[in-house]
């Protein structure tokens, strides 16, 4: 029996490793190759391509989509959909839904991999029906997860629904690691003897079991399984390639893949990867603890950078210990994208706040209304009514209390629009969507610049080094430092890719004599209103003299790809706005003083 494998290495590897930043240039030089390799699929698109085409590359993902098609004529493309949320971080339209799938038909898609973030089968069903309209493979994805309402019987049914909805193969998306040798080989054979169907096994490296599932996997019987060339393999991102052809040969289960020609693109990549040294994510390593915090590595990656930003990095042990409490209260979602960022940014909030729930996100009111879908298990009463108040949540599909959009945003963009795909990139990402539109009619598409290897080195100082210890040789990147307190300080490691804390003792206690670290805060009023962590001010809904009520929203904030509204602690009058729509902000702004009633 062959065993088939899906090349993740345009998509998802470079995601996980590189922040998406591969750009469609380094692609096509060794697309021939791949192209003659012969995998069953490679996975090209989707998932954050589209907006980090958008947003940093200046390029636009419909021509990289039809470029890939052009140079790889042989292989089937496939993509990551998220169901009706589509590559946004919110519920799209029917008519949206519909002409997105229409458009990616035509631009060279073959294979759709479509999952919904709780796995909500009801937010897969327009677009496996349009997909099965064109003739196309429709791949129903399974978020695994690990929690009390994660069981056997229900990811068994969760395949049964796919099935029934007309899919033609079943993926188990492992997308935090969380799988184990053990747990693989039950639900595949669950999977594959309740639905007659092809399953797929798709895992990444975070905690260092995904070689081990995918070949105990393949032993018992399953023969589809993702993986990445090997120069952008491991960590958060998925096995080698070559390894998995290598473990195969010569056995029942071989790949008859060239692992030659492997090699050799894997010696291309290794050499690309070189130019994006900047983008490089510290989750590269095995990291056991994702089987204790079930937090995927690009998730870890993403709170480290927010809680650098803003240097509360000591604070990083708390998120990591809140996490699974937010996610608890809200039903134990699975930890993907959209439910990663509304997990995550609620638990960053509860921590620096010091207040559990003290600021909810826009995200996790939707979310307790049913405006994703139904959540796996039971909401918390108490965030329920904190985040909601006595506001009924939804019972049925969310999209079903959507008017259709396509005519809206077409008439929105005007003259910017250039043909259907426009539209469709404008709905994903509004601001960011338009921006890039504007900037390319006025042929002003600039790329983000990309530092040298020497440029980095000289910008990092000792700030990354390798040290030698009883023998062995540590790679050690400080990520940043705690204030210092009385002689004390914490500062935050990865140490060979593990994030790690280092209490130092001055020897000079006497803090006249110490080095300040960080500059004082002066101190700000109670009418003095602020942001908990860095973000982008969306819109503001106030003016100087106007007279606000306590909870009334002055402004909406953007940090982590979710939405906060910031709401007036008491009533009074708003004396200055010190801020503008568009403008990134610290928690060290004062962003609008009031005057607070007595």
């Amino acid at each position: 029996m062959t065993t088939h494998i899906t090349d993740v290495t345009l998509r998802d590897a470079h995601q996980c490793l590189i922040a998406t930043r591969l750009r469609t240039e380094d692609m096509l030089p060794v697309c021939k190759r791949m192209d003659s390799v012969g995998f069953w699929a490679m996975e090209v698109w989707g998932g954050a391509t589209f907006d980090a085409c958008l947003r940093f590359l200046k390029e636009d993902p419909w021509q990289r989509l039809r470029r890939l098609r052009k140079a790889i004529p042989n292989t089937p493309l496939s993509m990551l959909l998220r169901g009706q949320n589509l590559l946004g971080y919110r519920h799209y339209a029917d008519d949206v839904v519909r002409e997105f799938v229409r458009l990616s038909v035509d631009n060279g898609i073959d294979v759709f991999r479509v999952f919904d973030a709780l796995n909500d089968v009801r937010n897969l069903q327009v677009a496996i029906d349009v997909i099965k309209q064109y003739k196309r493979h429709a791949q129903g994805a399974i978020s695994y997860t690990i929690s009390p309402v994660h069981t056997l019987e229900n990811f068994i049914e969760l395949g049964k629904a796919m099935a029934d909805m007309g899919c033609d193969s079943i993926a188990i998306k492992d997308m935090a690691g969380l799988l184990t040798p053990t747990a693989t080989v039950e639900l595949y054979q669950a999977l594959s003897q309740a639905t007659q169907l092809p399953i797929h096994l798709h895992s990444h490296s975070t905690s260092g079991l995904a070689s081990i599932c995918l070949y105990q996997g393949v032993l018992s019987g399953c023969n589809h399984i993702d993986t990445a060339i090997s120069s952008l393999s491991g960590g958060a991102s998925h096995p080698a390639t070559e390894s998995l052809v290598a473990a195969l040969a010569g056995t029942p289960y071989d790949t008859d893949l060239d692992l030659n020609l492997l090699l050799e693109i894997g010696d291309y990549f290794k050499d690309v990867r070189k130019k994006y040294q900047q983008f490089e994510s510290e989750a590269q390593r095995i990291d056991p603890r994702v089987q204790l915090y079930q937090v995927p590595g690009g998730m870890i990656s993403n709170l480290y950078s927010q809680l650098k930003e803003q240097q509360a990095l000591d604070k990083i042990n708390a998120v990591h210990a809140e996490i699974p409490k937010v996610r608890r209260d809200l039903g134990y979602p699975p930890l993907v994208t959209p439910t990663s960022q509304v997990v995550g940014t609620q638990a960053v909030l509860n921590v620096l706040t010091g207040e559990r729930y003290k600021t909810i996100t826009n995200e996790v009111k939707l979310y307790c209304q049913g405006k994703y879908g139904a959540a796996p298990g039971k909401i918390s009463a108490s965030l329920r009514k904190k985040a909601i108040g006595r506001t009924e949540a939804i019972d049925v599909r969310p999209a079903d209390l959507l008017p259709l959009e396509l005519k809206r945003l077409r008439k929105e963009l005007g003259d910017l629009v250039e043909n259907d795909e426009d539209v469709l990139s404008y709905a994903m990402f509004p601001e960011i969507g338009r921006l890039f539109l504007e900037e390319r009619k006025h042929n002003a598409l600039k790329p983000e610049p990309l530092i040298s290897g020497k440029d980095k080195s000289e910008q990092r100082g000792m700030s990354e080094f390798d040290i030698g210890l009883h023998g062995e040789s540590y790679h050690v990147k400080v990520a940043g430092f705690g204030i210092r307190e009385q002689a004390r300080q914490a500062f935050y490691l990865w140490v060979d890719g593990v994030p790690e804390e280092v209490i130092v003792h001055y020897v000079e206690p006497d803090p006249d004599k110490a080095i300040n670290t960080l500059p004082s805060l002066r101190e700000f009023g109670p009418g003095d209103i602020r942001v908990a962590m860095p973000g982008t001010i969306v819109n503001i809904q106030i003016k100087a003299g106007d007279r606000v009520a306590a909870g009334q929203v002055l402004l909406v904030v953007e940090a982590m790809k979710m939405e906060t509204e910031i709401q007036a602690p008491k009533s009074g009058v708003v004396e200055e706005v010190l801020c503008q729509k568009g403008e990134r902000v610290t928690p060290e702004q004062v962003l609008i003083r009031l005057s607070l009633d007595a």
